[in-house]
């Protein structure tokens, strides 16, 4: 059977939060002895009630029966993770941090008003490997990566608080609070590419979260062999955490480029599977002073791009405690700004959003550390 990579422990119980379809079908298999295709209406069934209704009791799902109801809540859980914290912008932003396991906390944000809806930045990773030099993440050192529940785990979490499950029937598009999801919280997503996969296949299906992969949006500093795969496993947006227009300046800002150099970071955006002027790649681009905010960056910039269907994002840089830089005065923004529309890319200038609370783009990062195998055998024999 299909293992379930669930590590919100309960006790007596395996946790079904955040199981894929094909997980559900092979443990109902498993534990009940079904035929396969018994099997399979029953993961459906159960599938549909996690997800589309945001079910967190087997007696809700009123299309099971009474007694297989019982089984199924004395064999599986269906547990959220604990919410350590929520905090609220001024400007409505979102921030939650969340326990995944003793000592293992991440964070994500729901920003209102962003995409059609909101959008809510999730986490892939517990802090980093990357080390850029202008995010707050970076200075935190990887502990591991999120399973895919766990990602799945955050929009649940999420959705529980913006109240936005459906009580009967399809949802209601006009309704929508949560209508994208981004992938930039903390981690590199293509470093965990196989557990974003599979979160995205659950928060995708139309039998449950219902998102539009055209809604996904998946950014990389730019670890160019996945590239591809995540095109073809995904068919997500990409967006590309580029920064620097040469690869002395992006060696400094964004170190992966001394692996990975932009000649070849461009090559897998020309070549990225579906790009198209319908589906635009977004450069990602922090506006730092004095760094990389010139005229003569402007117009090296939209000679880089040339011949990529591109949007390009440009971010005012969010302050951290101890970072050597400073964000670039809004005037030399709205400059950069103007070089680029005028060569007919479109270049939205990011609003920042969640300063107040430490949410903006590049201030996630929790207290979580990575433990030495040994620490974790001591504090279990206790």
């Amino acid at each position: 059977m299909a293992e379930l990579d669930l590590t919100i422990d309960t006790p007596t119980a395996a946790n079904l939060a955040g199981a894929t379809r094909e997980e559900l079908r092979a443990t109902f298999a498993d534990a009940f002895g079904l035929d396969p295709k018994k099997a399979r209406m029953r993961a459906n069934q159960v599938f549909r009630w996690l997800y589309h209704y945001g079910a967190t009791d087997f007696e809700a799902m009123t299309d099971i029966a009474k007694e297989m109801r019982s089984d199924l809540s004395e064999r599986f859980a269906i547990q959220r993770l604990k919410m350590v914290e929520r905090q609220v912008s001024k400007d409505g932003t979102r921030k939650y941090l969340l326990e995944l396991s003793p000592g293992v906390d991440v964070e994500c944000v729901f920003i209102p008003d962003v995409g059609r809806a909101g959008a809510l930045c999730v986490s892939s990773q517990v802090g980093c490997t990357l080390n850029c030099t202008f995010c707050h993440t970076g200075t935190q050192a990887l502990v591991r990566n999120l399973t895919a529940a766990e990602i799945v785990a955050q929009v649940l979490a999420v959705k529980d608080d913006l109240e936005e499950w459906p009580t009967a029937g399809p949802v209601d598009e006009r309704e929508r609070r949560l209508s994208n999801i981004v992938f930039m919280g903390m981690g590199e997503p293509l470093y965990n590419l196989e557990n974003v996969a599979k979160a995205m296949d659950v928060i995708s299906d139309g039998e449950g979260i219902s998102l539009s992969r055209r809604r996904i949006t998946v950014s990389t500093s730019g670890v160019v062999p996945q590239m591809a795969p995540l095109g073809d496993q995904t068919s997500a947006m990409l967006a590309i955490s580029l920064h620097a227009t040469n690869d002395e300046l992006r060696n400094e800002l964004v170190p992966i480029n001394r692996k990975y150099p932009l000649d070849a970071l461009l090559d897998a955006c020309r070549n990225y599977p579906g790009v198209s002027n319908a589906r635009r790649i977004t450069f990602e681009y922090v506006m730092l002073k004095g760094v990389n905010d010139s005229d003569a960056e402007a117009r090296a910039l939209v000679r880089l791009l040339k011949g990529i269907p591109a949007k390009i994002n440009l971010i005012p840089w969010n302050p951290w405690p101890g970072a050597p830089y400073e964000c670039s005065p809004w005037e030399r923004i709205e400059a950069f700004a103007d070089i680029v529309n005028r060569a007919g890319y479109a270049s939205p200038i990011r609003t920042p959003r969640g300063r107040d609370i430490a949410a903006a783009c590049g201030q996630l990062k929790s207290d979580s550390v990575k433990k030495r195998a040994g620490d974790v055998r001591r504090e279990a024999a206790v």
